[in-house]
């Protein structure tokens, strides 16, 4: 049986909610925290020790976005040579926070790149259903891993534009198993390239929004308003699936509709964030294109406030 956080889209009437994840289905309800509230832990584990980040691309990538993607993933460990701030690896280190806080011992955590997997040839088709991203994610190791789908913008994937961005969750592994055998409950992430469907909805700060004040949209850090969207989503998701992996987590509200690490602070990247405005941001001086935080490969990358459990608001590094 699956457990799913969504990234969800928002009410028409409120639009800088663009990121809000929920359990269930990221649906229209995206509404600013003015002030967020501390995350509640529900006993259950959380990730630990060394998990590996595997990547199954769907669909037709160019090598190029596929770099932005893993070269995001490989950032997040401190060892990562970021000698520029901020940087990726130190936006992540607020997710050690929820670690402290569990009354239970955990060792700590390292995300390390693994496997990708590609399916350039539509295996499943053009359309799927969340029963086949599952299907998707199973190709991974479901071991000490987090399996992740990337679907391009040529995939319609159930819900996808309508009501989310991408979505995280658990499942047990396929009756053959990939461990001796042995099936896992293991986590796993979707996440779409919204460039051609719905970028106002799922590509925003880099895209006008449908809906509301239409500011000018930011330049992209990486060229790609559909790759640069995805790591917006792809870095909530990931706080979430540490943080609440199987639903029993750290989250706030009702289990089948929660908010989590990122969507706890939505459409937050910068100080002075306020509806419709991202916040203050680096600008890259060269591309004009605006960031929050560095990676490794001389990478720029924006990424969203994280709730800190330690000072119960919303943290931003800029």
């Amino acid at each position: 049986m699956a457990s799913f956080a969504s990234f969800v889209l928002p009410k028409l009437l409120l639009i800088i909610s663009l990121f809000q994840i929920s359990l269930a289905t990221r649906k229209l309800n995206g509404l600013v925290q003015d002030k967020p509230q501390l995350l509640q832990y529900h006993n259950g584990p959380l990730l630990s020790g060394r998990i590996s980040v595997n990547l199954i691309w769907y669909g037709k990538f160019k090598p190029p976005q596929r770099a932005i993607i893993s070269d995001f993933i490989t950032s997040l460990s401190s060892s990562a040579s970021q000698n520029a701030q901020p940087s990726v690896s130190t936006w992540w280190k607020t997710t050690e926070k929820y670690y402290h806080l569990t009354s239970k011992r955990h060792s700590s955590l390292s995300l390390n790149l693994g496997k990708q997997i590609l399916d350039e040839s539509y295996s499943l088709g053009k359309s799927l259903t969340t029963k086949q991203i599952i299907e998707l994610a199973s190709k991974g190791d479901q071991k000490n891993a987090i399996n992740i789908v990337l679907t391009s913008s040529d995939v319609a994937v159930e819900g996808f534009c309508l009501s989310r961005c991408g979505t995280h969750g658990s499942s047990l592994g396929s009756k053959s198993g990939h461990i001796n055998g042995k099936n896992y409950k293991f986590a796993y992430i979707w996440v779409g390239n919204s460039e051609t469907q719905c970028p106002g909805q799922c590509a925003w700060p880099f895209h006008q929004p449908i809906y509301g004040p239409q500011s000018e949209p930011l330049a992209a850090p990486n060229n790609d308003v559909g790759l640069d969207g995805m790591v917006i989503n792809l870095a909530s998701l990931l706080a979430g699936t540490v943080t609440n992996p199987f639903g029993n987590g750290y989250f706030q509200g009702p289990a089948e509709a929660p908010l989590e690490a990122a969507s706890a602070c939505p459409g937050v990247y910068g100080k002075g964030a306020y509806p419709g405005y991202p916040g203050s941001l680096l600008v890259d001086p060269t591309t004009g294109a605006s960031y929050n935080a560095h990676g490794g490969n001389g990478r720029k990358y924006l990424l969203p406030a994280l709730y800190d459990p330690s000072t119960s608001s919303c943290s931003t590094q800029v």
